[in-house]
This record gives structure tokens, sequence and C-alpha cells, in this order.
């Protein structure tokens, strides 16, 4: 290759985020500079969290400007370094963005510059090993802190984030109920990734469900969704209950406000805690989470499920994936294979 395709943020989005959001362009192959490498992007991830970066708004990182390459996280190779540290060939994972090309340094980006320890394919770096499963093991047992014989409860749970929550909860002794949309992620739940119930949101009362699952009540939620599914689970959640919130995807289209729960009382009649987090602050407890992980995908205790796309021209397209529920645990997109 000489150019370096890009999809560039061209106008932020108003609703649905749609393929007009963004710009296809091309650019010279960047040249590194003292201390930098050069890294073709083979895989991109896709994250509901990509939607809030469009947005031009306060968050924990910087909105993606106008004409800047679309932030994402990615897996590539590094083709030229000037850095003692990396050499040619080695595949590394860091925030590459919608492009082929990058220039970077180890402590760039959100996730800096990290080598794939040898013998872990991409897909499994990008989801149980990377920022969703990460997200799921520090989410729920540093905030939830789930108890055998617990009942915890899991929205979004045929994701990647909350499919992963969700084993870990029953590996610990809980017992666990996940609310996904469709039949064939929740017979993914209950078949293979071994949930004692699930609820199909899309055909089934979520609040009659939980009532009928859940008859000691719930002593964690992992939320993903809030929305009118949170409404739900707080009409059921136990004494010292802890609310987890991950995420809200059910409002990242919306074009105004969405209005809170209205029971938030019950977190203070029933003495529960709910509170959010964002795994950008564990990253340095990463390897504590990996190894655990990786013994309970080894064991066969843990199962995960990726979502792979392919081809350049269809970046845009596989982010809006994730907001009309086509995905079945994490989203990828392979651009090329290393040389």
């Amino acid at each position: 290759m000489n150019t370096n395709r890009q999809w560039l943020l061209h106008k932020r989005p108003y609703g649905m985020v749609t393929r007009e959001n963004f710009e296809y362009a091309e650019s010279p192959i960047p040249v590194p500079g003292p201390g930098e490498v050069l890294v073709r992007n083979l895989w991109l991830s896709f994250d509901p969290t990509q939607r809030g970066w469009m947005e031009d708004r306060e968050s924990y990182v910087p909105p993606v400007k106008i004409g800047e390459v679309m932030r994402a996280g990615s897996i590539g190779q590094v083709v030229e370094s000037n850095n003692p540290g990396f050499s040619r060939g080695d595949l590394v994972q860091t925030t590459g963005g919608w492009q082929d090309f990058l220039v970077t340094k180890p402590d760039q980006g959100l996730m800096g510059l990290n080598k794939i320890p040898a013998g872990i394919p991409p897909e499994m770096m990008m989801s149980v090993f990377g920022v969703t499963g990460l997200t799921a093991y520090f989410g729920l047992l540093d905030l939830g802190v789930p108890k055998a014989g617990e009942t915890v409860v899991v929205s979004g749970a045929a994701g990647a984030t909350g499919s992963v929550a969700g084993q870990i909860a029953r590996i610990k002794g809980c017992r666990v109920i996940g609310i996904a949309g469709g039949a064939e992620k929740c017979r993914w739940l209950k078949d293979v990734a071994r949930f004692d119930g699930v609820i199909d949101y899309k055909s089934e009362n979520v609040d009659a469900r939980l009532a009928e699952l859940c008859p000691k009540r719930v002593d964690v939620f992992f939320d993903n969704v809030g929305g009118d599914i949170l409404e739900a689970t707080l009409n059921h959640i136990n004494m010292k209950a802890r609310v987890v919130l991950c995420g809200g995807i059910s409002a990242y289209n919306n074009t105004e406000a969405a209005p809170g729960p209205k029971n938030l009382m019950n977190l203070v009649i029933m003495r529960a805690r709910m509170e959010g987090f964002i795994v950008i602050d564990y990253m340095s407890r990463a390897m504590e989470a990996i190894a655990e992980l990786g013994q309970w995908v080894q064991s066969g205790q843990l199962v995960y499920q990726v979502d792979v796309q392919q081809g350049f021209d269809n970046i845009p397209d596989t982010l809006n994936r994730l907001f009309t529920g086509k995905n079945l645990g994490k989203q990828l997109l392979k651009i090329a294979d290393p040389f």
C-alpha cells in the first residue's frame, strides 16, 4: 500500500449514528520520528462508548474533533520502529483509529502501545482479554462484590461485557439472570453461557419476568442499558443491593435527554448502592484480571463470542451494528492479515 485510508468524523450525530457522519479520505503513510513506531492496523474494535466520543461534550476523554480520524481500539503490526522496545513484525494493541497506518509511542493513546503476548489470538485479546473483559471483571467483582448464593442480573447480557460479567457471577456461585434482545441471543445465554434464566426484552415484560425469575429479589445488577430496564430492575432490588452502572446504550442515540428512573427512592428504602465506573481507572491491574480470566477460559468455565466483519469500507456500518442489535458478543472488523 502507498496511501493511508482513513474514515474521519464528518459531522456530529443527531439521533442514530449513520454512515453520513463519516467521510472517507486518503493521506500519505506517516513516517515515524525518534522514539516512534509505524503500525499497520489489522483489526478494529467497536464499542458503544465510541458513540459518546462523537458528541461535543465533556467526558472522561476529549471528543473526537470534526475532521479527525475516528477513535477506536485496534490491533496492528509494527512496520517500522525507531523505538528499542519494538521490532518490525511485532503485533501490538493500541488506539489506532479508523485508518490503515498510524505513528505512535508507548505512552500515547487511551491504552498506550502494548505487545500482544505470543499465542493469544487477536480476537481473544480484543474481547475476553481486552477492554470489555476487563470492564466485566472489575465492574462485577470490585463494585458488585457478588457472594455465593446471591442473585445477579445483567442487562445487555449477550454483549461482549455483559456476557463475561454474567459468567463471572456464575463462576462465583451466584444465580444469574440475563436480559437480552431476541431469541438467538437468549438461547446462547442459556445454552452456551449457562445463565440460570434469561429475559427477552423484545418479547417479554421485563418487570413481570424479573418477579418470576428473582423470587428472592436482586442482589447485584450489572447494567449496560439504562432506561426502562434499569427502572424495572430497581423495582426488585434486595436489601443492601449493589447496582453497577457500566453503560446506558438504550439512550446513546436519543435526540433528547432520557428521563431518569422514577423509582430511585428504592435505593434509599433498600439501603442499596448504585455506582458508575470507567475501566481506564483499573488498567494498572490489567494483568491481574487477564491471569484469572485466562484460567477460566482454559478450564472451559468461561466462553466468549466474537462477531467479525470484514473490509475497510464496512467500518462505519459495523459501528451501527451495536445500536441495531445485530451483533452477538464482541464486535470486531478485520482489515488485513499480518505480513
